[in-house]
């Protein structure tokens, strides 16, 4: 612990103490009538308490606005967008009810927006003009062991001819040769003719490689009798002549396993000012759960995901043009475990945390490391602690975003696993040879940690749970400040609600953090009681708006090119020690990789700072940013809005 550290916690103690003391002074019945709830209130409402340890308020919303928050994200407008989809509920996806949200948390004003497809478990990101590109969501909810009637599963179909691709629609029948099990396709499928594979030196014409269609199939009717147990090829009813010796499919076991959630093409932008969805065109593959990050072209890189059979897509990852609105899939293939935490880097590659937030193998995709997604050459990361506790883990890059340091927070094991690690880890990539050390350790093992990077550098890492959605009643009511100039974690004022699963934070442009969400399992110790969607928002205020006062920011350009400078106006602006042009967040699922807070030279002539925006592209990305002064103590100005084309 640094010496800061400890005087904050001592004055923290002592002022508690001295409070008991005077209570306990008091007759035994009324301290006892005060009771500990009215003493807590009574604590962390003091000056003193609050100007060291911030304060946590609940916002709920009027009964007609509440929704189930899945995703979050901070526009332009400083409203926040608040996405539901169906939200976790299976009957609202049946009454194809899909809610989203716009907060305006100065106004405390709320608006209902129509939302066109089921964006539950979609993927957003924040595009160079100001909207968000949101891609992905939700076709089919998962049925679990036991709630599957009908046999099914996927099935690989393959088209043996050169010449033509073949698409077989909704409802087509396979016939097993062996089994004799009939089962229907549920989609139409579009499967590309077969690759004419010649020898490189001879030229020799050696076969045909089929081209390969994924589809889900179920049995004709229900019960255990139409499974079947091994794998086998199956004949397409309705085709004829060279369709027919052409093209067959090859089916694993299809069975009443658990079949999991499906995922869609679907594709918007949200515009912040029209405060509508704008259909683009859609993605090339179906995505559940899929990560979208921008590239160094300003293209935004689509990955992983479940598709539309409930498969993780494998690694076929896509780009979307802003300019043409258009999807291309990348040359080559990797595969990702979904929700994959992927930053660009100031070179231009991408960096892969190892966090992600799901579905995929324990054994593929995994690794932390370096891919060049130009070459799709992957450089593997070492040092990572606990590399197995890496699902539901936390990633941000830390400020200064030029020191090109991340800190990878928490995870758990994969799938349901009650496993969890309380180890922090840190990777500078800009070292000759990086690699993961361990940073300040958590209280807890902790999942689903929520991080939002602050204007003054410090991280605030809140929540969470030590068990798989909360189980056990394992929610972690704690959070502490991450100072990366002393690599140690403060304890600051405790949460007043539990966030796990389905949870997240975002940085308001008046320095205050918002919190949604939360979906635990269950609400009691014993795992009895059917937990309930945390629908709540609070706001947690730090210790350095408790303050005498702020800086002041007015005036200045909206726009700054990179490499370029713009003057704005502050009467405190010889006290100023810091400038951040701050990226807003899009968060959903543990995943951010919007967040970046990056360091800007400045100039102080009187009541005028002069800014610059560095040059690097991959640094300052194109879009909007949050301006932020710091002053002598720490303390942020409100942000201005900035927009580097």
């Amino acid at each position: 612990m640094n010496d800061q550290a400890g005087r904050r916690r001592a004055r923290r103690l002592a002022i508690g103490t001295v409070v008991v003391l005077a209570l306990a002074g008091m007759n035994g019945p009324w301290l006892y009538r005060f009771g500990t709830e009215k003493y807590h209130q009574y604590q962390i409402n003091r000056p003193e308490y609050k100007a060291e340890n911030g304060k946590w308020e609940i916002v709920e919303f009027p009964e007609e606005f509440r929704q189930n928050t899945i995703h979050a994200a901070l526009l332009r407008t400083g409203k926040v967008l608040l996405v539901a989809g169906s939200g976790n509920n299976q009957d609202n996806f049946d009454a194809k009810k899909f809610d989203t949200r716009i907060w305006d948390p100065v106004k405390g004003t709320i608006k209902k927006v129509p939302t066109p497809s089921d964006l539950f478990c979609t993927g957003h990101t924040q595009l160079a003009n100001g909207n968000l590109l949101i891609a992905g969501g939700t076709k089919r909810y998962e049925k679990l062991k036991g709630d599957v009637t009908k046999a099914g599963g996927l099935m690989i179909v393959h088209n043996e001819n050169p010449d033509k691709p073949i698409t077989l629609p909704a409802g087509t029948k396979f016939t097993g040769k062996e089994n004799g099990q009939t089962f229907v396709s549920k989609d139409p499928v579009v499967v590309e003719r077969a690759t004419k594979v010649f020898d490189e030196k001879t030229g020799k014409f050696l076969r045909n490689d089929p081209g390969l269609g994924r589809i889900y199939v179920e049995a004709q009717k229900s019960g255990r009798k139409y499974e079947t147990g091994t794998q086998d090829n199956y004949r397409i009813q309705g085709l004829s002549g060279t369709d027919a010796r052409n093209t067959y499919g090859i089916a694993q076991k299809l069975a009443l396993d658990k079949k999991d959630f499906q995922g869609i093409r679907d594709a918007y932008e949200f515009d912040p000012v029209a405060e509508k969805y704008i259909k683009v065109d859609p993605m090339n593959e179906a995505r559940w759960y899929p990560t979208l990050t921008t590239l160094s072209d300003g293209k935004i890189l689509s990955v992983s995901g479940l598709d539309d059979i409930g498969q993780l897509v494998p690694g076929k990852n896509e780009v979307f043009d802003p300019k043409t609105k258009t999807w291309t899939y990348l040359p080559k293939t990797r595969q990702f475990p979904t929700y994959p935490a992927l930053f660009l880097m100031q070179n231009g590659k991408v960096f892969y945390s190892g966090s992600n937030a799901g579905y995929g193998p324990d054994n593929v995709g995994r690794d932390p490391g370096v891919w060049d997604v130009d070459t799709n050459k992957f450089t593997k990361l070492s040092g990572m602690s606990d590399p197995k506790l890496l699902e539901t883990s936390g990633t941000v890059l830390l400020a200064p975003a030029q020191d090109e340091k991340y800190m990878v927070v928490g995870g758990g094991g994969v799938g349901e696993s009650a496993q969890s690690s309380n180890k922090t880890r840190i990777i500078d990539l800009k070292a000759d040879d990086p690699k993961f050390v361990d940073g300040p350790t958590l209280e807890k093992g902790t999942r689903y940690p929520n991080i939002s990077i602050l204007p003054d550098d410090s991280v605030l890492v809140s929540g969470g749970s030590e068990d798989y959605r909360g189980r056990g009643d394992s929610n972690i009511l704690q959070a502490r400040l991450y100072q990366p100039d002393t690599n140690t974690f403060e304890q600051v004022a405790d949460p007043l609600v539990g966030r796990n699963y389905h949870s997240g934070s975002i940085l308001l442009p008046d320095g205050r953090v918002m919190f949604f969400g939360s979906d635990s399992l269950y609400s009691d110790k014993a795992n009895t009681k059917p937990g309930k969607f945390e629908q709540r928002i609070e706001i947690y205020t730090p210790p350095y708006l408790y303050r005498d006062s702020r800086p002041s920011l007015s005036g200045g350009p909206q726009t700054i090119e990179r490499g370029d400078s713009g003057t704005f106006t502050s009467q405190h602006a010889s006290t100023i020690k810091k400038v951040r042009l701050i990226r807003p967040s899009a968060a959903t699922h543990v995943t951010d990789v919007d967040q970046r807070s990056i360091e800007l030279e400045y100039k102080v002539s009187g009541d005028k700072i002069t800014v610059t925006v560095p040059k690097n592209k991959n640094l300052v990305q194109s879009g909007w940013y949050m301006l932020f002064v710091d002053d002598d103590q720490g303390t942020p100005s409100k942000a201005q809005w900035v927009k580097v084309p």
